[in-house]
């Protein structure tokens, strides 16, 4: 491990920390049937009455948050700093860490009536994470939906432009590489 993949696993851990001290949290209203309205980040061990931690974003963000550490601790190897730094395998990885954070900063919502007069789930749009949701649910289920569709999209395009390796020779093209060494040889000699 070099010095720029243990800064890497470092801030990951401080972003796990904070994500951990400062959960999503949903307010529960007996209004609305108790339907859980998305109500911000709030410390984890104060008094938050009505309130229940959003587990299923709190989950994507730590995938997310390992998922980017892990396309960091790979593009700051030391394999990879031999060769050109931006190529066409580190720019897709670059790109699913900016997509996954963007997914992130704006997750799906969908309106709080919606969401307790249907049975599945509807989609109101993507609104930015820190702005007042107080009306809004998140809807997880396609959150994770594009979670994974960035993940599989971005392994798809890393091993598109994977180089491939040297190809390993069969029986018989070994057999004719010795005979042609072997014909070499013979003629320098005479």
């Amino acid at each position: 491990m070099n010095k720029f993949q243990a800064i890497t696993v470092l801030v990951a851990a401080l972003n796990l920390l904070l994500m951990l001290l400062f959960p999503p949290y949903d307010y529960l209203s007996y209004t609305n049937n108790n339907i859980p309205n998305f109500d911000g980040f709030l410390f984890a061990f104060g008094d938050h009455s009505n309130r229940v931690v959003n587990h299923d974003f709190l989950s994507i963000e730590i995938f997310t948050v390992l998922i980017n550490a892990m396309i960091a601790w790979v593009l700051l190897g030391p394999r990879v700093r031999l060769r050109r730094r931006l190529d066409r395998q580190n720019l897709v990885l670059l790109g699913v860490a900016l997509n996954l954070l963007l997914a992130l900063l704006f997750p799906p919502f969908q309106d709080h009536y919606t969401g307790s007069k249907a049975l599945l789930p509807s989609f109101d749009g993507f609104y930015f994470v820190f702005d007042d949701n107080s009306m809004r649910v998140i809807v997880p289920a396609m959150l994770w939906v594009e979670v994974i569709f960035i993940l599989i999209n971005g392994v798809m395009l890393w091993l598109l432009f994977c180089k491939p390796g040297p190809r390993e020779l069969t029986a018989a093209e070994r057999f004719a590489q010795s005979e042609e060494a072997l014909g070499r040889q013979v003629r320098k000699q005479t």
